[in-house]
């Protein structure tokens, strides 16, 4: 990140601070990026921040599993924002426990969210409170697990009986 980026992200930063004290846990750099760690209970709030400071685009919602690294949580959700008016990027980090993988859906904030919602859903788990249609997006509706949760036998053959029919996400859509 450069220095200039580095001085526009600053009043944002401490603006939201200012507004929501304990939303954001952490700043971390990251390959130039700057990352904010938000609260999970508080990260919808934050979003709604970052929307109204001119992050207009959300470009991706990933899932992390970290099973095999030492962390208090095992689960994270990535949310990449980019404002094109600033030319600004930042990342938001979510951690998630295991046995609540409760987190609030931000598909009221950016409608691009709708469907990265599903497949984080689809492939490790997440619950997005909130979401308006949260199913399985990539995987059979029948499947049973998510499949990249590092702990997913992957050798492991599901048989499918029936036929998933997408057309009435796609007429939604």
């Amino acid at each position: 990140m450069s220095k200039n980026e580095r001085e526009q992200l600053r009043p944002i930063v401490d603006d939201i601070k200012g507004r929501l004290p304990g939303a954001i846990l952490n700043e971390e750099d990251s390959f130039g990026d700057l990352v904010l760690v938000a609260d999970r209970k508080q990260s919808h709030d934050v979003m709604k921040q970052l929307r109204a400071q001119g992050f207009d685009l959300l470009a991706d919602i990933a899932g992390v599993d970290l099973l095999k690294v030492e962390h208090t949580e095992r689960f994270l959700v990535v949310y990449n924002l980019y404002s094109i008016p600033r030319d600004l990027r930042v990342r938001v980090k979510v951690y998630v426990p295991e046995d609540d993988m409760n987190v609030p859906s931000v598909t009221d904030i950016w409608q691009s969210a709708n469907w990265a919602e599903r497949e984080a859903y689809d492939m490790f788990g997440f619950h997005f409170e909130g979401h308006p249609n949260l199913v399985r997006i990539l995987t059979h509706r029948q499947f049973e697990g998510h499949a990249l949760r590092k702990d997913y036998p992957v050798m492991k053959g599901q048989w499918a009986s029936g036929v998933s029919d997408l057309m009435p996400d796609m007429e939604r859509e």
